[in-house]
């Protein structure tokens, strides 16, 4: 069985998103369109997981040797309102916030942080997704580029994103809201931990 065809602009709802089958389903509800996620390449997906190993240590309650504090999830889709559910990268959620796991399809909680990952189309993380990110409030945003191997961090405030850093591979840097731990920013993209970047010929 294959997904049935997104609905036109601006009519699709959630019901719709979710007709289309699990094992199928790489997609997002848009500002009412249905649109599916970039391809995920191997820089991507490698990220993803190096980022998601950065911060485990956030991943308890709070209290004991590492920070905790968090909960977090990877590809899940997030309710923000009848047209638009979005399936980010890497989410989480303060603990003093929610204080039980976040659960069901969609999660209906809104995040406390998000990380999104450039892909095949970089727009929606760069421009549509992140206004309603803004417009919802979500205290934490991350974008991490694979092409360029550069990560920026954002902070929400009233008329906008504020731009914390952009960082790039070779640079260690202390990101809100994980700032208790440095971050190597070249392991995002295949450098080994405390490994001297590699140079170029």
């Amino acid at each position: 069985m294959t997904a049935r065809a997104p609905k036109a602009a601006g009519v699709a709802t959630l019901k719709d998103l979710l007709a289309i089958p699990e094992t199928e389903r790489r997609h997002e509800l848009i500002e009412g369109s249905i649109v599916e996620k970039g391809a995920a390449t191997g820089e991507h997906g490698a990220a993803q997981r190096k980022l998601s190993a950065h911060i485990d240590p956030y991943d308890q309650r709070p209290g004991g040797r590492r920070p905790g504090g968090w909960w977090f999830a990877t590809e899940v889709d997030v309710y923000f309102d009848p047209a638009n559910t979005f399936r980010p990268d890497v989410v989480g959620w303060r603990r003093d916030h929610v204080p039980e796991r976040p659960r069901g399809i969609p999660i209906m909680v809104r995040p406390d942080w998000i990380c999104e990952i450039l892909s095949t189309n970089k727009r929606n993380a760069l421009i549509l997704k992140k206004r309603v990110y803004h417009r919802y409030q979500v205290p934490h945003y991350w974008i991490i580029d694979p092409e360029r191997e550069t990560l920026m961090v954002y902070r929400w405030a009233k008329d906008g994103y504020v731009e914390l850093l952009v960082a790039e591979r070779g640079e260690e840097v202390r990101a809100e809201p994980f700032d208790a731990i440095p971050l190597q920013v070249g392991v995002l993209f295949g450098d080994d931990e405390d490994e001297e970047p590699a140079q170029e010929s």
